[in-house]
């Protein structure tokens, strides 16, 4: 292959879509390093692993040589990114935003390069914007236009309100992208509206318009709802690392490879083969075990990788868990599920009572440590590992009503 050729392979690598894939030929063919855009907006103060897939994409291009522009959205955090949501999302605090953005800084740099990273705050530009500056702006897209994003079209026909402040926010985020001069922006699926829009104004601004990669959302833990700590099923790159380590095997060997695709960094010639061993009677756990050494030594570092599989090990294996164990999905109301209840119903006790039982008396572990928590409830998005005594299993995933 060619060094172009390459290039293509790995910045492709897991996207959904590249918009326009002729144009960033072009830039490539160049020769000149791209100024490469991501965005977040500092809306809690921990990362997880579904964050990491558009900033794995990132690091893709810093390692081919690319000025990679980290900006952080502290201006658009304060307005609320309307995307996906079915209601007017309440804006954050100054305080919350700052905080927050102090805590992006200090992950992303466990996965960017800080030496070869520009760290951007949007309220540089668009605090000194002013008033008629964002009248402006807003001229230069129609209500007509805003309404073509599914979100905001699907409120309106459901007569639910949308605030005048929403529309603002995919127009601050494609100004960003002029402010920036930025050649190409990287951006989950659910940003594609907003990513279109800073082409546009780049357009209008006089400049070449930036390619757009969208990348897929991650399934969490569950393999159905996306990673969310709301949900439950996420895997928070500060955790320790036997709680990554833990979680990362708690996931079925089919999203194991979906994970492997958009989390790891490994070549795909060697995930191939990695399918190919699986095919011909490798156990897929072996697997396993090293995209979830990759991911802790990548937030920790590899000593912290080596004593978290030994950990599982004594936990797990040692342990003589099965391999095999039996997969409920079990669905939910909102308020969750009690652990009594769900023992029950997994059919790992005959009642609720001898459930409590078992939990006094110390027979009851939840992925491999002694549940004491008799009060424990648990909420849709989870998956747990549960065993009653020393024969009873169950691999339980929590999904909502």
């Amino acid at each position: 292959m060619t060094a172009l050729a390459d290039s293509l392979e790995l910045i492709k690598r897991g996207s959904e879509e590249l918009l326009v894939e002729a144009e960033l030929v072009d830039k490539l063919k160049s020769g000149k390093p791209l100024r490469v855009k991501l965005g977040m907006d500092p809306t809690a103060p921990d990362l997880h692993l579904g964050h990491t897939v558009v900033l794995n994409k990132l690091r893709h291009f810093q390692d081919l040589g690319h000025h990679v522009l980290f900006l952080i959205g502290d201006f658009t955090g304060l307005i609320g990114d309307p995307t996906g949501k079915n209601a007017t999302r309440p804006p954050l605090s100054v305080e919350q935003v700052q905080e927050n953005a102090k805590t992006y800084r200090e992950q992303v740099f466990k996965i960017l390069d800080p030496e070869r990273t520009e760290v951007c705050f949007n309220s540089t530009w668009m605090n000194t914007l002013g008033s008629a500056g964002m009248i402006k702006l807003a001229a230069q897209y129609t209500v007509a236009r805003m309404l073509e994003r599914d979100d905001f079209s699907k409120r309106y026909n459901n007569n639910q309100p949308i605030a005048v402040h929403e529309f603002l926010y995919p127009l601050v985020q494609g100004y960003d992208s002029v402010a920036l001069r930025a050649d190409v922006e990287l951006g989950g699926t659910d940003q594609k509206f907003n990513l279109l829009v800073g082409r546009e104004l780049q357009k209008s601004a006089g400049q070449t318009p930036q390619t757009i990669i969208t990348m897929p959302l991650l399934e969490g833990l569950d393999g159905v709802n996306k990673m969310s700590k709301s949900m439950g099923n996420y895997v928070g790159i500060s955790e320790a690392p036997r709680e990554i380590f833990g979680k990362l095997m708690s996931v079925s060997d089919e999203l194991m490879w979906r994970y492997y695709n958009l989390l790891s960094f490994r070549p795909l010639a060697e995930l191939a083969r990695f399918k190919q061993e699986v095919a011909e009677g490798r156990n897929p756990r072996d697997i396993k075990v090293m995209l979830a050494q990759e991911i802790v030594a990548r937030f920790h570092n590899q000593a912290a990788a080596e004593d978290a599989l030994a950990d599982f090990e004594a936990r797990f294996q040692r342990g003589a868990i099965p391999d095999d164990i039996p997969e409920q999905t079990i669905a939910v109301s909102a308020a969750g599920i009690g652990i009594a209840s769900l023992l029950k119903i997994a059919g790992l006790t005959a009642s609720n009572s001898e459930a409590m039982r078992m939990i006094d008396q110390g027979g009851v572990r939840a992925n491999g440590d002694k549940l004491e928590d008799k009060g424990l409830t648990l909420q849709a998005g989870a998956t747990i590992v549960l065993q009653v005594g020393k024969r009873k299993f169950a691999k339980v995933i929590l999904t909502a009503e």
